[in-house]
């Protein structure tokens, strides 16, 4: 294990409607740094659901983008094709939210508890899994961790009671959390905290990043 804790972080695209929630994505890579950490970010190379406006929240019709190159704005440049990840290369895994958790890592935002994952994320996330090797997720991402892990899983997403009985029926267990609060599955190695899912103001985002890379940082043992 390396003097400082690396932690792959996978981005799902750029903007909250579309791709990775950017509070989320940012706030989290700065709990990193400021506890100690080194971090390196990973996406998919694949085209998004669909292109939002976020401006006015609609569909932009004709408009195709992808998300490892759209997540490249939020990491600088410096990302990895998840197609290249390697665990030996990390000490945890963490997921931030945004509807491009939903939409390009899975299709959980489409087909709920019935949605496929992205294969290169379902590779990613069972390879940290086998290895014994701590995952955290923000806000609707635990939902993905629902679908390939099952096995009674403990997660939350808030308290979204229609999103915890798809989380349910996917084989996990949603348990209810407020903000900045965190759900640790020690069975799994998961830390898991609503973010976005609740009506949150950016400290409390700040809080529940934190305490969240905390909790991954505690089953390191760090």
């Amino acid at each position: 294990m390396t003097a400082q804790p690396r932690f792959a972080v996978i981005l799902s695209g750029c903007g909250v409607y579309d791709g990775t929630e950017i509070h989320e994505s940012v706030l989290t890579l700065l709990a990193i740094d400021r506890l100690g950490g080194l971090y390196r970010c990973y996406a998919p190379d694949r085209p998004q659901l669909h292109v939002v406006n976020h401006l006015t929240g609609a569909v932009a019709a004709g408009e195709t983008r992808n998300v490892l190159v759209e997540s490249a704005r939020i990491a600088r440049g410096a990302i990895t094709d998840l197609a290249q990840f390697d665990p030996a290369e990390c000490d945890a895994l963490i997921l931030p939210g945004g509807f491009g958790a939903a939409k390009n890592l899975c299709g959980f935002a489409l087909d709920g508890a019935e949605c496929a994952v992205d294969p290169a994320t379902e590779r990613a996330v069972r390879l940290m899994l086998a290895a014994g090797k701590p995952i955290g997720a923000l806000c609707i991402a635990p939902a993905l961790l629902a679908r390939i892990v099952g096995d009674r899983a403990e997660l939350t997403i808030g308290n979204d009671s229609g999103t915890a009985a798809a989380i349910d029926k996917m084989g996990a267990h949603h348990l209810v959390a407020g903000p900045g609060e965190v759900v640790i599955d020690t069975a799994h190695k998961i830390a898991t905290s609503p973010c976005y899912m609740l009506d949150s103001s950016i400290k409390t985002i700040a809080a529940g990043a934190e305490n969240t890379v905390r909790a991954l940082l505690t089953m390191m043992g760090r």
